[in-house]
């Protein structure tokens, strides 16, 4: 909190009247994290459903690959709180939500085979944080990692078609 205040060129109990402390103070961090990922995949409104789904998914490693400390904040719990925060749930439910409405979207157009719109969001997230995860620690073995996202995202793709 000393550091931060330091930072911020303001005293310690600024910070902690502010923001009512270390837990305050990470729930801060990670809602302004959720925040910008919701930005991030919510961005854009590409008529053809597949490839706002394949969008998505590219704004999605681009957002963890520019916010690596915030990325690993948000999913890594790199810096843990004593308490749940539903400030934070919030937020971050709302990032999930902006994957199932491009998930609603594809159902609606035929582009992603009908059911639970929220499982296959589930399904998707699993499995496009997995690999940004992966790369981000340094654990793809493959020579381009950027080309092997995208061929997992036409991998997740062809298995939501109908």
């Amino acid at each position: 909190m000393r550091a931060v205040a330091a930072e911020a060129g303001v005293a310690p109990m600024g910070v902690y009247n502010h923001l009512g402390g270390k837990d305050g103070l990470v729930a801060s961090i990670l809602v302004r994290g959720f925040d910008g990922l919701h930005a991030a995949i919510s961005a854009g409104d590409e008529p053809d459903p597949v490839v706002r789904l394949r969008a998505c998914g590219q704004r999605y490693r681009t957002f963890a690959l520019e916010n690596p400390q915030h990325y690993a904040v948000m999913f890594e719990a790199a810096l843990p709180m004593e308490t749940e925060s539903p400030v934070v749930a919030e937020h971050a439910t709302a990032a999930f939500m902006a994957l199932v409405e491009k998930v609603e979207y594809g159902m609606a157009h035929g582009a992603i085979r009908a059911g639970d719109a929220v499982d296959t969001a589930q399904q998707i997230w699993s499995t496009v944080h997995g690999a940004v995860a992966l790369e981000l620690k340094g654990l793809v073995l493959t020579p381009d990692p950027a080309a092997t996202y995208s061929e997992l995202l036409e991998l997740v793709i062809r298995g939501t078609a109908p």
